[in-house]
């Protein structure tokens, strides 16, 4: 899609995409393997890059404390290129994973894919590493994955400016504790 007003994303009740993601220390991590340890919250955001992520990233690390109490495990994905991640890590001093979905195939798979504003065009390629070849971007989106990789809940706002807190987050995770187990 064009516009991230017109994406297609898959629709709770459905199965996670069955996908390697390199993790910050380029790490391939099998999504569906790990998300059968433990119920997942997975966060899609643009990239380190972007301001907007920057405060979601930091709410989630807020949040983190909680979510696991709750038993959950968190992960947040972008476009970013593992060595991306690991500065993103570093600067907002996070502590839950990082993946990198540089060429998008996860949020391909998700629906969420759209192409990006030709402004950002300039910049795409290289913070993916290279990878972002068709100028991509997810649209923000938060998933609520049980053990089994089924879609328990899902967030997905074409406006990137808003973006779901830490409060709320938390709250939505408590309500669904117990159909994730």
């Amino acid at each position: 899609p064009e516009e991230p007003w017109d994406v297609a994303p898959l629709l709770i009740g459905e199965s996670f995409p069955d996908i390697k993601l390199p993790d910050a220390s380029g790490t391939m991590i099998d999504l569906k393997k790990q998300i059968g340890q433990k119920p997942t919250i997975l966060v899609f955001y643009r990239g380190g890059w972007c301001p907007y992520c920057q405060v979601q990233l930091a709410g989630l690390q807020k949040a983190l404390k909680s979510l696991d109490s709750l038993g959950y495990q968190v992960m947040a994905v972008s476009t970013d290129s593992p060595e991306n991640l690991t500065e993103t890590s570093k600067k907002r001093k996070l502590t839950y994973t990082l993946l990198s979905d540089a060429d998008l195939s996860l949020s391909k798979g998700l629906g969420i894919a759209f192409i990006a504003p030709k402004n950002y065009h300039s910049f795409l390629g290289k913070s993916s590493g290279g990878k972002n070849a068709d100028n991509l971007l997810p649209v923000p989106a938060v998933y609520i994955v049980d053990k089994k990789g089924e879609i328990k809940f899902e967030h997905i706002d074409p406006d990137f400016k808003t973006r779901m807190g830490p409060d709320l987050l938390i709250s939505i995770a408590k309500a669904y504790a117990s159909e994730v187990k």
